[in-house]
């Protein structure tokens, strides 16, 4: 998948036909020697803490962004908790107040922000 000079062509071909194979689950060419550590590092089944099964490879970044029970912060309390608790957590915690330091008026904390436009 690279580009040769025409005069090394085919001992460039000879080459990678004793030396490189074409993995089957992602197309990358990797060494011979590496393949079975390649197909065990990479492509091997896993299964996350949120019970999906995944490729090892995938696992990253599925903890990272999609993965129901990966950490995130209350917008209101920074409370860290998992991403599936946490629309139920902000309804409850938004719903609390604060005192308007502007008015005195007391505000819920999920309209805090847009309260001073509203007080002025």
């Amino acid at each position: 998948k690279k580009d040769i000079p025409a005069v090394n062509f085919i001992i460039h071909e000879i080459h990678c036909r004793r030396n490189i194979e074409i993995c089957p689950f992602c197309s990358d060419s990797i060494p011979k020697s590496e393949m079975k550590n390649h197909i065990e590092s990479e492509h091997v089944q896993v299964t996350c803490k949120c019970r999906m099964k995944m490729e090892r490879s995938l696992l990253e970044d599925h903890e990272a962004s999609s993965c129901p029970l990966r950490p995130v912060l209350c917008q209101f309390c920074d409370l860290q908790l998992a991403f599936n608790k946490l629309q139920e957590h902000e309804l409850f915690c938004g719903a609390r107040t604060e005192p308007c330091g502007r008015c005195g008026r007391h505000v819920l904390l999920r309209e805090l922000q847009e309260h001073p436009r509203l007080c002025g």
